[in-house]
């Protein structure tokens, strides 16, 4: 299936940057939120790092302007989808609003139109449920900042079709990703999975007094090569996200992956990182 129209719903975090990203690769995409703050804040933040992007000599200021002819913004789901050969979800990690949407979106997107995912963590399976072409549904999960980020895990539902699979893929490739195929349903697909319990480690082994922050975050960059140590990834993530993700994984899986109590303590005090300013890290000046 060719795809030439992409709808993005959500223009948050996560939504802006996909449909930067789609708009970018040259696809006309209707950007949509439930509030116009929503929407000029998505904007804001497609033209900082459109600007960035100049700055560096990366693109060009007609180039820019280009980009942005393709993005049309919207408030109403049905213009958003009714035209879409592909949509990508990217609402609030909450199961019911994910559902609603998805709901929303199959009784206007046409027929042949597939509904993607941006969820981290969410059922894919459970997702598609909510429609009348769960085998027009799959994940297509992002990373943060879309923009850079260049991994696309993309997830396959228990009705997921072949061509549904390849036609994301396919998309994945001509926005610029590397793909992977989570070939089951499986709670955190493969990065968080594999990344929630070590930062939750990590969480562990401060809170307990092991080792203090800096020596945590300097242990890992520097034994594991990662490029950012783990506290400092979390507050990059949020610890409520980080909350969400490892409860969703000690639900669906294994008691092992339960959060420990000081990420719990962490949220419980908004200290989320990035997003309220304070986590294991000062971001108040950054900011």
């Amino acid at each position: 299936m060719e795809v030439k129209k992409i709808a993005v719903l959500g223009a948050g975090l996560m939504g802006h940057g996909i449909c930067q990203v789609a708009a970018q690769s040259g696809f006309q995409v209707h950007l949509r939120d439930i509030e116009q703050r929503f929407v000029d804040n998505g904007m804001q933040m497609i033209r900082k790092s459109l600007a960035r992007f100049e700055s560096k000599g990366k693109l060009t200021h007609e180039q820019v302007n280009e980009i942005l002819s393709r993005i049309h913004t919207t408030l109403s789901l049905e213009e958003a989808v009714k035209d879409a050969d592909l949509i990508v979800e990217a609402v609030p990690e909450k199961p019911e609003i994910k559902t609603s949407v998805y709901k929303e979106a199959d009784k206007y997107a046409p027929p042949h139109a597939i509904i993607a995912s941006n969820t981290s963590s969410i059922s894919i399976t459970q997702l598609g449920s909510a429609t009348k072409r769960p085998e027009r549904v799959c994940g297509m999960h992002f990373f943060n900042p879309p923009q850079l980020m260049r991994l696309v895990e993309v997830i396959r539902g228990i009705k997921t079709s072949d061509e549904t699979i390849q036609t994301v893929l396919d998309m994945a490739q001509k926005m610029g990703k590397e793909t992977v195929l989570v070939k089951k349903d499986s709670p955190g697909f493969i990065v968080n999975r594999i990344l929630i319990p070590a930062l939750n480690e990590a969480v562990a082994l401060y809170w307990e007094g092991v080792a203090g922050r800096d020596d945590i975050d300097k242990a890992i960059k520097l034994g594991l090569n990662w490029p950012m140590g783990p506290l400092m990834l979390l507050d990059y993530i949020g610890a409520d996200t980080t909350l969400s993700i490892a409860e969703v994984l000690t639900k669906g899986i294994n008691p092992k992956f339960h959060p420990t109590a000081g990420l719990k303590q962490m949220v419980r005090a908004n200290l989320l990182g990035r997003k309220t300013g304070k986590g294991f890290y000062d971001w108040t000046e950054k900011k």
